[in-house]
């Protein structure tokens, strides 16, 4: 294979292992990175630059940030470049034809399920959520639609019960890049034809908002215990526990399913060294990393030693 000259549009942390594999292999030359304009992030607003412009910056790579991929302005900057290839990895907007049509190897997507489940923003988290058994890596050649394109190879792998939402992340990252590696010159050599998508199957993992995380007590542990690992690390699962003053936030980070419930929903059973057991619909479980607002992450026997809870009080 040539060497391809390739332009690569990403943001989020998914999108580094897939860059760095592109700017370390010969195969390929870098013509820009393309990533969201820098976000004002804490208290004091402070414009953050993404996860894919800080790998780019300290590889010495040319970065473009337009505000809208579909602004004719940022055409007009692309389109010299004359990509043979251009890679789209979590990069957070939907790509119009034009651009699509402009490398003569079109534009591939890398997205973190094995599609067409779990087309969308959350992937990651929503197959935790439903209880998959496993997931994987998608790489497929854009088209105008939402994750619709058609694809060129998947590599699946299983959600193990260790996994959460970040672990899985890093895994289906790395596989990405792999896949990246291992297709590309198969598919310019015309060895891949990509194949339409299934209809079958096809569902959409919509945005996650903060208000996902609050746990229902009412739910079966098992429930409980997939949104806890699916939002680690954003947004976190939480709960309110009861107080006489106000309701205090707790974030749990960790749990487990633990046995038959004999308490109504939301009760606490058993607070001690081996963790806080909470009544569920169905089962209960037991919270093994929770945290204070405002505190730091802290194992349930170190919290309990500063912050005593008994059976019988109520999480909502």
């Amino acid at each position: 294979m040539s060497t391809l000259r390739t332009v690569f549009f990403g943001t989020a942390g998914l999108a580094c292992p897939s860059l760095s594999a592109l700017a370390q292999s010969s195969g390929f030359e870098l013509a820009a990175v393309v990533t969201q304009p820098d976000k004002p992030k804490g208290r004091n607003l402070t414009l953050q630059p993404s996860p894919v412009r800080i790998l780019a910056t300290q590889k010495g790579l040319p970065v473009l940030q337009p505000e809208r991929a579909r602004s004719e302005t940022f055409f007009q900057e692309l389109a010299p470049l004359r990509p043979d290839l251009i890679v789209v990895v979590a990069y957070g907007q939907i790509l119009p034809g034009q651009i699509l049509d402009l490398p003569r190897f079109g534009c591939l997507n890398v997205h973190a399920s094995l599609l067409p489940k779990y087309r969308g923003a959350a992937p990651i988290q929503w197959a935790i959520l439903n209880d998959e058994e496993e997931t994987g890596v998608t790489l497929m050649k854009l088209d105008p639609g939402l994750d619709t394109g058609a694809i060129l190879t998947r590599q699946a792998t299983p959600i193990d019960a260790d996994d959460d939402a970040q672990t899985l992340h890093d895994r289906l990252a790395a596989i990405g890049a792999e896949l990246l590696l291992k297709t590309i010159p198969d598919y310019v050599a015309g060895k891949i034809l990509p194949s339409k998508q299934p209809q079958e199957g096809a569902g959409y993992a919509r945005k996650l908002t903060k208000e996902d995380g609050r746990l229902d007590w009412n739910q079966p542990a098992r429930a409980l215990w997939n949104r806890v690992r699916a939002f680690v690390p954003w947004p976190g699962a939480y709960t309110f526990l009861s107080a006489e003053s106000k309701p205090q936030l707790l974030k749990v980070w960790q749990a487990e399913v633990a046995g038959e419930s004999r308490g109504l929903p939301g009760e606490i059973l058993e607070a001690g060294k081996n963790g806080i057991v909470v009544a569920c619909g169905q089962q209960s479980l037991r919270i093994l990393v929770l945290q204070r607002e405002g505190g730091r992450h802290l194992s349930a026997r170190d919290f309990l030693a500063g912050h005593p809870l008994t059976p019988g009080q109520r999480l909502s």
